[in-house]
């Protein structure tokens, strides 16, 4: 049996630079930092590394408002602390994973620059721009998902041009061929340096509908889909010509072929879309992206119900494309809060890893995933976050989750030598990692362990899955490779329950590591709160 690439069954770290480690004493963490620190990612036993924007930007939105995407921006260093920490993590391996935000740029960027300046410019038609309605109002009802319109007017065209998120985040225009050409340059650039992948921010709203048609609107009742709250008018209207076009598959097909001239490579695309299930599979198939994930795990509902329904629906829809899972990222509260409440047990960040790690398909583990660490709670004066201040305090943004890492129990947790731009959590202290690292018991060396008993079973890296019919709240799954066969069972309460349930002939039960163990007696299964067990058949 060939090996699969090794981004198939991968778990990937995501790395969020301004919150890591400060090595200049700034209060923003930096790429140095991230070097001093990769013997620890190395250590859990992750695949590799996923790097959030570190590129030139005025950081409107941290980093995903890019305004060179060839250079990196001073705040986290140079190009030459890329390059040591690529030969690093090589060193080390790690596999290294960047974002690259194609869909939209900074005002700043040069393109935009020279763009706005007139309608006969070279790079005119490299945005999406449009004329106002006769009564001066924007083109069409197109919304913002960080709030209000999607259009901005700009005087010296008598125009509006298309902005998805902030107002400074301009969309660039994707039926333009030239400006394809250049964004496919950009991406080939990184891929020169030697990356190993790329995560594709926000990929199916690169075209937008040529005709700017009005989105239609969506009944109350189905207003809290795809992680956007009633408060916020985006989760008005069905958004069928802002974004995921068809047009978007041709480029998607440009992209995967520059990709195969780097065979080491690979993509993730983050996709958020009507259906975006539907979509992910569309997009990782045949010569298309190779990985995509959606906002359906990393949504408020909690149920093995839900889980089940996400993994099945996607898998019935997939051919030859592959999942990547998230529980917990860079933009949405983090995990153990978002589903085990203001106290989660610690058995609860044990059983996510487990349970997140044992879905088919690679993985993507948020830094201080592996410490358990809650959702921050950040004062209203100390927010930074553009999205949580317009909403507050209905929502609160996305700093919660984006606070420091804590490396140790002192004044600022070991991040920085000064106040960081986010507040340390006065809860993650106690979680910090020189702590955990002297615990046995804690999550974090829960975590080292679990990841490294993974890496034993091929079922659980590479190998199919079926579900298995168990009561709520439980969620129990096999999964097959060649001669490794799993089964995994899950108590998503924090009650004790027992079942009893249809085994594949011959399971037995084996020994699980850094998981709180449920105990298999025939066909009855014993599952503590939070509990899990694994056998082979």
């Amino acid at each position: 049996m060939s090996v699969p690439p090794w981004w198939r069954g991968a778990v990937i770290y995501e790395i969020y630079p301004r919150s890591f480690v400060d090595s200049n004493g700034d209060g923003v963490g930096d790429l140095p930092g991230i070097v001093q620190r990769l013997e620890y990612v190395a250590e859990l036993g992750v695949d590799a590394i996923w790097i959030a924007p570190f590129f030139r930007s005025p950081m409107a939105d941290f980093g995903y408002d890019v305004a060179d995407y060839r250079a990196v921006d001073p705040l986290f260093g140079t190009m030459a602390d890329f390059d040591q920490l690529l030969a690093q993590a090589h060193k080390l391996g790690l596999k290294v994973m960047i974002d690259q935000v194609l869909s939209h740029t900074s005002i700043e960027h040069e393109w935009f620059r020279e763009s706005r300046q007139s309608r006969d410019n070279p790079k005119a038609d490299w945005y999406v721009w449009a004329d106002p309605k006769p009564d001066g109002t924007p083109p069409n009802n197109w919304l913002s998902i960080f709030g209000g319109v999607a259009w901005r007017w700009e005087p010296r065209r008598r125009q509006y041009y298309l902005h998805n998120f902030l107002s400074s985040q301009p969309d660039l225009n994707f039926h333009q061929p030239e400006l394809r050409r250049a964004v496919l340059e950009n991406v080939r650039f990184w891929l020169d340096k030697g990356v190993d992948g790329l995560r594709l921010d926000a990929i199916n709203f690169c075209f937008h509908d040529r005709a700017l048609r009005d989105n239609p609107p969506k009944p109350a009742d189905g207003r809290t889909t795809r992680g956007f709250s009633p408060e916020n008018p985006y989760a008005y209207q069905y958004h069928r010509y802002d974004n995921t076009q068809p047009e978007n598959l041709q480029f998607l097909t440009e992209l995967r072929a520059l990709l195969d001239e780097y065979p080491h490579a690979t993509t993730l695309a983050e996709i958020s879309s009507e259906d975006s299930i539907a979509t992910t599979a569309e997009y990782t198939t045949g010569d298309r992206l190779h990985m995509g994930y959606s906002f359906e795990l990393l949504s408020e509902e909690y149920s093995a119900r839900h889980i089940r329904s996400v993994v099945e629906g996607f898998e019935a829809k997939l051919t030859d494309g592959w999942p990547c899972w998230a529980f917990s990222n860079h933009d949405v509260r983090r995990v153990v809060t978002r589903w085990g409440g203001e106290q989660p047990s610690k058995h609860l960040a044990n059983q996510l890893i487990a349970l997140l790690c044992s879905l088919r398909g690679s993985v993507c583990l948020y830094q201080g995933e592996e410490l358990g660490l809650t959702e921050a709670v950040v004062p209203f004066e100390s927010l930074r976050d553009p999205y949580g201040i317009a909403f507050w305090p209905n929502f609160k943004g996305r700093d919660g989750c984006r606070t420091p890492m804590p490396w140790n129990g002192g004044e600022h947790a070991g991040f920085s030598s000064v106040r960081p731009w986010l507040p340390v959590a006065m809860e993650h202290r106690a979680l910090n990692i020189e702590a955990q690292l002297a615990d046995r018991h804690s999550v974090l060396n829960a975590t080292r362990a679990f990841l490294q008993w993974r890496r034993r079973h091929p079922a659980l890296r590479w190998g199919d899955v079926e579900f298995i019919d168990v009561p709520e709240p439980l969620l129990a799954f096999t999964r097959t490779h060649g001669d490794s066969r799993m089964f995994a069972a899950f108590n998503l309460s924090s009650e004790t329950i027992q079942t009893v349930v249809k085994l594949p002939a011959g399971t037995e039960q084996i020994e699980s590591i850094g998981v709180l163990a449920g105990e298999l007696r025939g066909d009855r299964l014993t599952l503590p709160g939070h509990g899990v067990m694994f056998g082979r058949f």
